[in-house]
């Protein structure tokens, strides 16, 4: 049965369809679909759940298109995928032990500094650049890095995952958005069932606003792949420090 009246639902989606956009550029897209699912009358625990219900089919979709479109081999990424799968679970179950207060005080300064890294680094565009970390060590370190943030709290996971593909991995704007897509996938998939443990998703209205993630997701996939880092680092700097300010004022 839905958990909301149907005008709720049509606002649900039109949340859903911008973030899945949002997602498939920069990252995000937590920042529209949370706030409107808690504005709709879910828990704080609901809302975070469903929204991870409904961001597996923008993520999925995103990781699709950008694999279409030959700026990532989904098939490589899949050891790495599981481990983000694994990670993210342990970070969600960790919400308990780690002091996550603190990790939300120093989480805007971070977002803020990622923002400025992206607005002012010189040489940042859709060219390869020489890697610091091989594939193996990037993997073994900041994949499972990013994907328990992902499962502990979230916000910004897509951001973190960005940085590191680009200043570590040596990859370009458009290459590190199309490799954080899978990733994303497997971390939300971690935390959704972890989640699924202790909170009860709104899963119909989740599932629903999946479909108009789908629809989103391709809409910005396309158009990224399109317009490039032209299009990718500015919307990211924007949600970068978006957050930041978000983050800041939930202090308040």
């Amino acid at each position: 049965m839905l958990e909301v009246g149907f005008e709720t639902l049509l606002l649900l989606l039109a949340a859903g369809f911008v973030a899945g956009f949002i997602d498939a550029v920069a990252g995000g897209g937590g920042l529209i679909t949370v706030p409107v699912l808690l504005l709709a009358g879910a828990s704080p625990l609901q809302a975070l759940s469903t929204n991870k219900v409904q961001g597996l089919f923008g993520a999925g979709t995103a990781a699709l298109s950008y694999a279409r479109g030959g700026h990532v081999d989904l098939r490589a990424q899949a050891g790495p995928a599981l481990l983000a799968f694994a990670a993210s679970i342990a970070g969600a179950l960790l919400v308990s032990v780690l002091p996550t207060e603190w990790i939300r005080m120093v989480l805007p300064v971070l977002l803020v500094g990622i923002a400025i890294f992206f607005a002012t680094k010189k040489g940042l565009g859709d060219l390869d650049r020489a890697r610091r970390l091989s594939p193996a060590l990037f993997t073994a370190t900041m994949v499972p890095l990013c994907a328990a943030y992902d499962g502990l709290l979230g916000p910004g996971a897509g951001s973190f995952y960005m940085l590191a593909f680009v200043s570590l991995a040596g990859y370009g704007i458009l290459k590190a958005t199309a490799h954080t897509k899978l990733l994303n996938f497997a971390s939300n998939a971690g935390a959704l069932l972890a989640f699924a443990f202790v909170a009860t998703p709104w899963w119909i209205t989740g599932l629903l606003m999946g479909l108009a993630q789908i629809a989103g997701a391709q809409t910005g996939a396309k158009l990224a792949q399109n317009k490039g880092a032209r299009l990718i680092k500015p919307l990211l700097v924007l949600t970068s420090v978006t957050l930041a300010a978000k983050l800041l004022w939930d202090m308040t």
